[in-house]
């Protein structure tokens, strides 16, 4: 297999080992039989876009985490910056007050405040 199914392995090991669930839990909280886990961990199987996802909900991490390691979306991809975001939220006619201050106060809270 290719360093990249390594890398990608070691990095699901590593998360899972850091979340504290056993090969067993994640399995069950998977649905991915344990054996084949454990190979994704090796970098011996190469996982699908779906197993990659259902591996991502039980480590808590963004199935596009998981893609970037596994070298299918690119790291560098540009994301809305916070000012886009909160024009964004300021923008949407279909939001009303209340809710464009609770979108916004959450969102500064998940970032860290305002800039």
């Amino acid at each position: 297999m290719e360093q990249k199914w390594e890398q990608l392995g070691e990095f699901i090991r590593d998360r899972r080992k850091d979340a504290e669930l056993s090969l067993r839990k994640m399995a069950d909280l998977t649905g991915v039989s344990n054996p084949y886990l454990s190979q994704i961990e090796r970098g011996l199987r190469r996982p699908s876009a779906d197993i990659l996802q259902q591996i991502a909900k039980a480590l808590e991490v963004s199935a596009e985490t998981l893609y970037v390691q596994a070298g299918w979306l690119d790291e560098d991809v540009e994301r809305p910056t916070r000012p886009d975001v909160l024009s964004a939220i300021d923008a949407d006619p279909d939001l009303s007050a209340e809710q464009r201050r609770t979108l916004t106060h959450m969102y500064e809270s998940f970032t860290g405040g305002t800039e």
